[in-house]
C-alpha cells in the first residue's frame, strides 16, 4: 500500500459517527422521495385500497374487507350493471360507501312485489332483474312503484342508481336518491383480505342485460 493509499484508508477510518448518520439519513429521505414519487400518483390516478365499514353489502362483502379499487376502468370505459363501485355520498362528500349499480343513464328503476324492473329504450316493457348474487327470497322494497313508471324521468347521461346488497340495511339511491357520475371514485378490482376470499371482483351476467 503506497502512503497515499494509508492516508485515505486513514481517513475513512476516522469518518465520524455523526458524519455516516447523516448520510444514512440522506439515502433514506431519496428513498421516501422516491417512493412517494411513485404512489402518490399511483393511488390518484390507477388504484387505492378501501376498507369495507359496515353490513350494507352483505353477505358478499363484510366489515374490514379489505379491497383494490380500480380508478383507471372508467377513464376509458362507461360503468356496467352490477358493477360493485366505491363512491362519495352525495350528502357529504367525505363519505366513502360501496354499492353495487343498477340503474344506467337512460333507465327507469322501479320495484313492484320485492323485485327490482330496469325500464330503457331496449326493455320498454321492462326486465326484472335476476339478482343471483343475493339470498334466495331476498325482497327489495323501494319507490317509486313500478305502476308509476310513465311518469318517471329516465336517469341523465350522468347518472346511477345504486344498491346495497343488503337490502335492508343500505343506505343508497332509494333513501338519497340519483348518484353523480362524478361522485364514483372506482371499481372494485379486488379483494385482498380475508385472505380465505381473496380474488378478482367480477360484474354479475343478468337475464337479458342491457
Amino acid at each position: 500500500m503506497t502512503e497515499k493509499d494509508t492516508e485515505m484508508s486513514e481517513t475513512n477510518d476516522n469518518q465520524s459517527p455523526l458524519g455516516a448518520a447523516g448520510a444514512f439519513i440522506w439515502d433514506l429521505v431519496k428513498i421516501l422521495v422516491i417512493a412517494l414519487v411513485i404512489i402518490i400518483p399511483f393511488r390518484i390516478f390507477i388504484a387505492e385500497p378501501f376498507v369495507v365499514s359496515g353490513p350494507s353489502m352483505l353477505p358478499n362483502f363484510k366489515d374490514r374487507d379489505y379491497l383494490i379499487v380500480d380508478r383507471i376502468t372508467y377513464r376509458f370505459s362507461e360503468p356496467q350493471r352490477g358493477d360493485v363501485i366505491v363512491l362519495r355520498y352525495p350528502k357529504d362528500p367525505s363519505q366513502y360507501f360501496i354499492k353495487r349499480l343498477i340503474g344506467l343513464p337512460g333507465d327507469k328503476v322501479c320495484f313492484t312485489q320485492g323485485q327490482v324492473y330496469i325500464y330503457n329504450d331496449k326493455y320498454p316493457d321492462g326486465l326484472k332483474l335476476n339478482e343471483s348474487y343475493l339470498p334466495s327470497g331476498t325482497e327489495t322494497m323501494g319507490q317509486p312503484s313500478c305502476s308509476a313508471v310513465s311518469s318517471q324521468r329516465p336517469l341523465g347521461s350522468n347518472e346511477y342508481y345504486v344498491l346495497g346488497d343488503n337490502r335492508t340495511a343500505s343506505s343508497d339511491s332509494r333513501a338519497w336518491g340519483i348518484l353523480p357520475g362524478d361522485d364514483i371514485v372506482g371499481k372494485v378490482w379486488l379483494r385482498v383480505l380475508p385472505i380465505s376470499k381473496f380474488g378478482f371482483i367480477k360484474t354479475p351476467s343478468y337475464s337479458g342485460k342491457n
